[in-house]
């Protein structure tokens, strides 16, 4: 009886193992997947603008960052598009309010602007975005945010509007260190956050196209 139970054990513990062995080497795959796609996401962040001379019916800037509110002001001011429009704005804020702590002269620039406080994320900036582009006649758009943030800010907005022009205008800042991204710690987990955004927000696209 003895001999039976530590052979049906030993058999036991020998399939546990191999299911354990299983489960390491398809987590091990998981993790060098990701770790390609970091690679390959990192080395796609486009560090300077799409066509920086061409002209675009609007002018987006997505709120969260430093320096994309001057950059569409300048752009605006430039004459690269008829009117801005700043997405997820908090409620609350107005035009004049956005002028007076961008340091812009509201004469200037306050009748090109509007803004959307109805956007948290980037999914909503694109949709809101989307609405106020089908409400203004507007076919093309240039698209000002954070050099990292722009292929998941893309990916929404070609979702939202797939017949739209899309003209992509980085801006990148001083804290974070796309070119050199694995030296820097603060930038490195910045970047494998947006990439596990961006491939959540890739499966959610997918899912829905589907249904």
């Amino acid at each position: 009886m003895n001999e039976l139970s530590g052979t049906s054990d030993a058999a036991t513990g020998g399939a546990r193992n191999r299911r354990l062995r299983l489960v390491i080497v398809a987590l091990g795959g998981i993790a060098a997947l990701w770790l390609a796609g970091l690679i390959w996401f990192a080395a796609a962040i486009p560090r300077a603008p799409a066509e920086p001379t061409a002209t675009t019916d609007a002018i987006v800037v997505l709120t969260g960052g430093a320096g994309r509110l001057g950059v569409g002001f300048e752009l605006l001011r430039e004459g690269r598009a008829k009117k801005l429009f700043v997405s997820g704005v908090y409620r609350g804020v107005d035009v004049a309010e956005i002028l007076r702590v961008s340091q812009q002269t509201p004469e200037a620039l306050a009748c090109c602007i509007a803004i959307g406080h109805s956007a948290v994320d980037t999914a909503g900036n694109a949709r809101e975005t989307a609405r106020w582009m089908a409400d203004e006649g507007f076919a093309s758009l240039r698209l000002v945010t954070a050099d990292y943030h722009m292929p998941r800010s893309l990916a929404e907005f070609r979702r939202a509007m797939p017949t739209v022009t899309l003209i992509a205008h980085p801006v990148s800042s001083d804290s974070v260190h796309v070119d050199a991204w694995w030296r820097w710690p603060g930038t490195a987990s910045l970047i494998a956050s947006e990439y596990t955004k961006h491939l959540v927000s890739t499966v959610i696209g997918a899912r829905d196209g589907a249904r």
